[in-house]
């Protein structure tokens, strides 16, 4: 038996990733609309560095679906735009 097949199971079941703690965050903070954030702004909203913070933002951007992640500028830290897939995109309906 190895420690990481042990360790998975137990993360899916109880606990969600950081990856995900992320994401939800991030989709409460865009329900009102698309907004700019810093990793070391959100970091103790989040419980996380602001290291883990910018590690994780381009994978949500891929795997996030209905998210959008952007690196929006960098000055000083990158500063990242954070929009719901649906309010980003012009609507279709007529």
């Amino acid at each position: 038996m190895s420690v990481h097949a042990s360790a998975e199971p137990e993360q899916e079941a109880g606990t969600c990733s950081d990856a995900e703690q992320l994401e939800r965050y991030l989709r409460d903070r865009a329900a009102d609309g698309e907004f700019y954030c810093k990793s070391k702004f959100i970091a103790d909203d989040v419980g996380m560095s602001a290291s883990q913070i910018g590690n994780l933002m381009p994978d949500l951007d891929e795997n996030a679906e209905g998210l959008v992640v952007e690196r929006w500028a960098y000055t000083n830290a990158t500063t990242w735009r954070v929009a719901l897939a649906e309010a980003s995109a012009p609507s279709a309906s007529d």
